[in-house]
């Protein structure tokens, strides 16, 4: 996902996950002795930062020590780590992916947006079409599709622009403030 926020200057964008104990990339750059690699792009992590297995005695690493982590990215010639998102979390939309991430952080600049969450539902024509669920400003007109279409075409490729809007009263999130996508209300296969 691209990072368009502004940070002070010691404040750093990382990535880890449960498995690594900690971040193991910092804006972009493993770790001393931690490798990322990208595999039908899938990042991989290698490194001694890696559980050795789950409690169950499990190890989620391959043979080579490789640990698939369920995110989606790529890694520059340079070594530089770039993460687009959960690999589950992609809409496909006219051949086209849509990273919600992105679209989210577009869509909660515009002044009728509290909050935003974006999913995608199966669509006959696109395969998937692109919905933002908004919970829309107190005292404000509500927001409209295509009003909402306009102002992320004016930020985004247009195919990101969401098909269809539904207002809600809140967005589902988890105790760390991530979009819970598994959601009822963001639920793909709820017609």
């Amino acid at each position: 996902a691209g990072d368009t926020v502004e940070r002070p200057a010691n404040v750093v964008r990382s990535w880890g996950m449960t498995e690594t104990g900690s971040g193991i990339v910092y804006d972009g750059r493993p770790l001393d002795g931690v490798e990322v690699a990208e595999a039908d792009g899938q990042l991989l992590a290698r490194g001694p930062v890696l559980l050795r297995c789950y409690r169950d005695g499990h190890d989620p690493r391959d043979a080579d020590g490789w640990r698939a982590t369920g995110d989606a990215g790529s890694v520059a010639p340079d070594g530089q780590v770039t993460v687009a998102g959960r690999v589950g979390d992609v809409i496909v939309t006219g051949g086209e992916k849509v990273w919600p991430e992105p679209l989210e952080t577009v869509l909660a600049t515009h002044p009728a947006v509290v909050d935003v969450a974006v999913a995608g539902r199966p669509d006959p024509e696109w395969g998937a079409r692109v919905v933002a669920f908004v919970v829309p400003a107190e005292g404000a007109e509500p927001p409209t599709l295509d009003g909402l279409r306009a102002f992320v075409r004016e930020r985004l490729p247009a195919y990101a622009a969401p098909r269809e809007l539904v207002l809600v009263d809140a967005v589902p999130r988890t105790l760390t403030g991530k979009v819970r996508r598994a959601a009822p209300t963001l639920d793909p296969r709820v017609p």
